[in-house]
């Protein structure tokens, strides 16, 4: 049996202390230049105190959405809570300090809070899909980049799931690492699919930390792929489970009004894998 913790979100600077010891494109507005873009997929987002990583660039209309994982906005700190049908949320509306954005966004949606609505039954979804949207306040907006930082893409979604052994990358922004940014890029390979198809084991050099909660990651081709989550602490000790992006989407659209939310693809060019040596 796999024994799974969620990343959690960091809470406070004595959290920090304390750890160090121990489908489809959108056209979307005019993106700000990726080189000088203050908002942009991999930075942190801040719910009720809770430091978490951004994913992924949404639209939907003129509306603009960063994503997160939905426990970055759990009412409680409990990081055993990995049940998304039964672990309690703080409501849609609740402002999120975006990093370099001029203005709070708001939480906009919540897998977990939608599962609990509609009485979810499916195991595999309730323990995995972790995804949340916080919308972006217009006067932020011309300062936004789809681009992930570090790698570029995304280039499209990816609705295959991952092969065993596949290169992966992602990028965390973990407040924990106390601006050590050089390891915030990490690169990887996939364990294969778990849940059902719900989520994708992977292991990288340094896994993601608390803080690095909703990271976005790539598959091999730079398509965006998942939503890093929860940590494995049995089984593949150190690996990390990332909750599948495509699933997640339709989930949001058959059981929420954000029908027409689609992912963003980024200006830059995916620059991975890259050559390990």
């Amino acid at each position: 049996m796999i024994v799974r913790t969620r990343l959690g979100p960091v809470t406070s600077l004595v959290c920090v202390a304390f750890l160090a010891v121990a489908g489809s494109a959108s056209a979307g507005p005019d993106w700000a230049a990726a080189s000088s873009a203050a908002v942009h997929p991999g930075v942190q987002t801040v719910t009720n105190s809770a430091q978490c990583t951004s994913n992924f660039v949404f639209t939907s209309g003129s509306k603009v959405y960063l994503g997160q994982a939905a426990h970055c906005a759990a009412a409680a700190t409990n990081a055993d809570q990995v049940n998304g049908c039964t672990s309690s949320s703080l409501p849609i509306g609740t402002k999120v300090k975006v990093t370099g954005a001029s203005k709070q966004g708001v939480l906009a949606y919540s897998s977990w809070l939608t599962m609990q609505a509609v009485k979810e039954k499916d195991a595999n979804a309730c323990a995995y899909n972790d995804f949340a949207l916080v919308e972006l306040d217009p006067a932020d907006v011309g300062k936004v980049n789809p681009s992930l930082a570090f790698w570029g893409g995304p280039s499209g979604l990816n609705t295959e799931g991952l092969r065993q052994g596949e290169v992966v990358v992602s990028y965390g922004s973990s407040q924990l690492r106390a601006g050590a940014s050089d390891l915030n890029a990490k690169q990887g390979t996939s364990l294969g699919d778990t849940g059902g198809g719900w989520s994708h084991t992977i292991v990288t050099v340094t896994p993601g930390i608390p803080g690095d909660s909703g990271s976005a990651v790539l598959d091999s081709a730079g398509r965006a792929v998942g939503v890093l989550s929860t940590l494995n602490i049995s089984s593949n000790a150190g690996s990390n489970n990332a909750g599948d992006l495509a699933r997640e989407l339709n989930y949001l659209r058959a059981h929420s009004s954000l029908k027409n939310v689609s992912l963003t693809t980024g200006t830059q060019t995916f620059r991975g894998p890259l050559t390990l040596s």
